[in-house]
């Protein structure tokens, strides 16, 4: 019993995106849209984000063979030294 409805509930929730992908009104409300954007607003930083870590690890990792040394930058507390 319970498998039929679960059947049919995927059936009718199909035959609904069927007939929006007919009428070409994909979206039912203002909310359909904002949520719409958002997620793709989401999924585009998360794009934008792996293609930095990409850049930077296969441009600049493989770049420098040794490690830049730091110096110190400013006036040296003496008052700090034990």
């Amino acid at each position: 019993m319970e498998r039929r409805d679960l059947q049919q509930d995927f059936e009718n929730q199909l035959n609904d995106a069927f007939a929006r992908l007919q009428s070409k009104q994909f979206f039912q409300s203002e909310w359909d849209i904002a949520s719409f954007a958002i997620f793709f607003i989401f999924i585009g930083m998360i794009l934008l984000l792996v293609i930095l870590v990409l850049i930077r690890c296969c441009c600049c990792c493989c770049c420098d063979d040794e490690k830049p040394r730091r110096h110190k930058v400013g006036i040296e507390n003496m008052a700090l030294e034990p």
